[in-house]
């Protein structure tokens, strides 16, 4: 029934800023435990970038960006957003959102196969 969409993506020089967003129709995120990013590259394993709680509003966030990347939630119920800044030719990859599966949320950040919904992902580049 839900369904998610990232915008948001695109090329843009090392050092530069994107701000990314996810968008849910047929439910808000109101509605579950969770909300996070992953981002998967070129012949690696997609990986977990940042997660918001709805419980309580608590972030994680993968030691990769922390202190560069910030999850936050919309004032719409409906969005979530990842504010990237002084981003490098390593954070090039396909960037998703998701929505945990049952009895899951942020503490599987680091568990893909944990998470049920996924965006079409938004492809984000970093030039050198």
């Amino acid at each position: 029934e839900v369904q998610l969409v990232e915008s948001g993506g695109g090329l843009v020089q090392a050092g530069g800023s994107l701000r990314l967003s996810c968008t849910a129709s047929g439910s808000t995120f109101e509605n579950y435990t969770a909300v996070a990013w992953f981002r998967q590259a070129p012949g690696k394993e997609r990986e977990g970038v940042s997660c918001i709680a709805n419980s309580d509003g608590i972030t994680y966030t993968d030691n990769s960006v922390q202190g560069r990347f910030t999850i936050a939630r919309g004032a719409a119920k409906n969005t979530v957003y990842l504010q990237m800044n002084n981003l490098n030719p390593e954070d090039t990859a396909i960037y998703y959102c998701a929505l945990p599966g049952p009895g899951s949320g942020c503490l599987a950040l680091h568990l893909p196969q944990l998470w049920g919904v996924w965006g079409q992902g938004t492809q984000v580049t970093v030039s050198t």
